[in-house]
């Protein structure tokens, strides 16, 4: 499977991310997430959409057609619409873009931002001395970009300046442009925290990028 990110691009973001950790005095760690959840029931939505519009076109057909073809077995219609809907269930598997058509918005912002919650806690991204961690995530399935800050960052980093961020990395993602949209991330938080740092910053937390396969 073809990986997000080059090979280039790690140690070019590597760089950047060292760069980026001296002026700001902040530990920044980059994640790219294939998928945040397995999301098990978008195949049943999808079946019961297959199913759905089978049923209503086979419905129709036999309004229509009733007078010229009156021995149909009530077989074959039954097939038609468990076929459909299957058919609908193994696409979303197959293709993630078929799949996404299905995910709500809700459960995708929160299953990424879980995902995010419990990635910082498990790699210890709070392990810095003056809990400065910062995690830019990217989660492809859902486009979505998760920004989680630790507590040492709440007076210099406001919620309107992550929603700011997140705005400017996500027209990058949806081109799957996943290096550029790091790009910006970091232009915008360098452009904020810059001013603010004094002091020589320790590197508490490794520089290289999180890939994941996700759940």
């Amino acid at each position: 499977m073809r990986q997000p990110l080059s090979d280039h691009d790690r140690s070019r973001l590597d760089a950047r991310v060292a760069e980026t950790e001296k002026h700001t005095r902040t530990q920044i760690v980059l994640s790219v997430i294939r998928r945040s959840d397995s999301y098990a029931e978008l195949p049943w939505k999808a079946f019961a959409l297959g199913a759905s519009a089978a049923g209503l076109i086979l419905l129709l057909l036999h309004w229509r057609f009733h007078n010229w073809y009156p021995d149909v077995p009530a077989l074959i219609p039954v097939v038609g619409i468990l076929a459909s809907g299957a058919l609908f269930a193994l696409l979303t598997v197959m293709i993630p873009r078929f799949s996404r058509c299905f995910l709500s918005d809700y459960s995708a912002d929160a299953e990424v931002l879980q995902y995010a919650k419990a990635l910082f806690l498990d790699r210890e991204l709070f392990a810095t001395r003056k809990r400065t961690g910062i995690l830019l995530l990217v989660s492809l399935f859902e486009h979505r970009i998760v920004i989680l800050p630790d507590k040492g960052l709440d007076e210099r980093l406001k919620a309107e300046d992550i929603r700011n961020m997140i705005a400017m990395m996500t027209p990058f993602l949806k081109r799957k442009q996943i290096s550029q949209a790091f790009d910006a991330g970091l232009d915008h938080l360098s452009s904020i925290l810059t001013i603010f740092s004094q002091e020589e910053g320790n590197d508490d937390l490794p520089d290289e990028i999180i890939e994941e396969e996700g759940i």
